[in-house]
């Protein structure tokens, strides 16, 4: 019985604090949308190093999980021409990544072709590191 009450609130305790810090890391990520369409890149790595320390996380653990209007954070940057910003995520991501499938099941080399953004200066950068 006592076995029972002691894995039940371990269970419980687990559960609030999981989502307790997903709260937490939501309110770190708050506004990183709006920092990448303004091309503030200190403040993006001012962001993403309080998420490294605070969570323990890298860009690529999270990256996946923003979208900011239905779209990943390295296509709003191509979108609204945040070349410094946009250039830092295309640095932070690993290769691998960059070369895979987003969200919306599009690869981003295949996404800036067929929107014709291959001028971009992140695209570049993006060309050149694949």
């Amino acid at each position: 019985m006592l076995k029972k009450i002691l894995i039940s609130s371990v269970f419980a305790a687990v559960v609030m604090f999981s989502g307790g810090a997903n709260a937490e890391l939501q309110s770190a990520l708050a506004n990183i949308c709006e920092i990448v369409k303004t091309d503030d890149k200190a403040e993006l790595r001012k962001k993403m190093k309080n998420v490294r320390s605070n969570f323990k996380l890298k860009l690529k653990d999270y990256y996946s999980g923003i979208t900011c209007g239905g779209k990943s954070l390295i296509k709003l940057a191509i979108e609204n021409n945040a070349t410094e910003a946009g250039t830092l995520l295309v640095k932070k991501m690993p290769k691998k990544l960059l070369s895979q499938p987003e969200q919306d099941g599009v690869v981003l080399l295949t996404w800036i072709t067929d929107n014709g953004l291959t001028d971009n200066p992140v695209s570049q950068v993006l060309q050149e590191r694949l």
